[in-house]
């Protein structure tokens, strides 16, 4: 990943009060709700998480902790562990994914909707739904070493491994996420240009735009759960297509490019739930044909990384 979110600075320890204890809790309480965001996926699940650690805290005290900063990403990292291995936690996330007019997922009772959009937009909705794809123990190593490069040797014990192991659990989520190492091939480069201009057209609601990115007789396929008010499983026709995507460009507003089963397409993920995935087929200049999947069997069938980064990019 380029560019990492450091940790916070050892501190000396101190004796504290409940409001010292309560200030001091307070200067981390960002970082830990990064952290824990980052591992759920969930702005709510993430302030539960925090709220859990400062209970323990608070119950504790600091007597006798070194390093407070370490000792609270350790406690709400392995509360979000313990929250990614509950199978009615997960069960519950991937319900929420599929609500496209909900104010948010299944984690956002208590979130801000609007709150919850922005964070996942400056995460990366794409990123966020590749994690959602790592096994928990993946996500948490992950997380924790390459997006806030907490030294394998702190992580090994939230996830009961070796160091040695403990890395290579990191190398394994690293390789799901950022997919194949090499840059992409010339013609994977000319897909995604294509891709992203008509990504840009349909947040744009650019009709114009639209029909020069389309090939004339491109075909739009959809699943039966993509559908709403009337929408045909099958359009042809630039024309219809483009106005078609005009009408519906709230979903090209919570979409980002990805790779997907090795090509570049769109993953449509409000607050970085996948709700949809547009595979689409480039020929010269336009897209030929788009399938938007919605089905959760296949949606879970699909392949999906980060794209790398390239001359796309600049």
């Amino acid at each position: 990943m380029d560019g990492r979110e450091d940790g916070q600075q050892v501190e000396a320890p101190q004796e504290a009060g409940p409001e010292r204890l309560a200030e001091r809790f307070e200067a981390h309480r960002g970082h830990l709700r990064a952290v824990a965001h980052r591992m759920l996926g969930s702005l709510a699940d993430a302030d539960d998480a925090v709220q859990e650690t400062w209970l323990r805290l608070s119950r504790t005290g600091d007597d006798g902790i070194e390093n407070l900063a370490g000792w609270l990403r350790t406690v709400v990292s392995r509360l979000c562990l313990d929250m990614l291995r509950s199978a009615a936690f997960r069960h519950e996330e991937a319900a929420g994914g599929r609500l496209p007019d909900s104010a948010g997922d299944a984690g956002a009772r208590a979130a801000d909707p609007e709150e919850e959009a922005l964070l996942a937009e400056s995460v990366g909705r794409a990123l966020l739904v590749v994690l959602d794809r790592l096994g928990p123990a993946e996500r948490v190593a992950f997380v924790l070493h390459d997006l806030f490069a907490v030294p394998f040797a702190d992580i090994a014990p939230i996830v009961e491994r070796t160091p040695v192991a403990t890395k290579k659990l990191a190398s394994r989520a690293r390789h799901k996420v950022q997919g194949p190492p090499a840059p992409m091939a010339p013609e994977l480069t000319h897909h995604r240009r294509v891709v992203d201009a008509f990504l840009a057209a349909s947040r744009n609601g650019d009709l114009e735009a639209l029909l020069a990115v389309l090939a004339p007789d491109v075909v739009r396929r959809a699943d039966l759960g993509a559908l709403s008010g009337g929408l045909a499983a099958e359009i042809r026709g630039a024309r219809a297509v483009a106005e078609e995507t005009v009408l519906l460009r709230r979903n090209a507003r919570v979409a980002e490019s990805a790779l997907i089963d090795g090509a570049p397409g769109l993953l449509v993920a409000p607050h970085g739930r996948l709700l949809l995935a547009l595979v689409i087929t480039v020929e010269g200049d336009r897209v030929a044909s788009y399938e938007v999947i919605a089905d959760e069997d296949r949606l879970r069938g699909l392949t999906v990384s980060l794209l790398p980064q390239g001359p796309a990019d600049h």
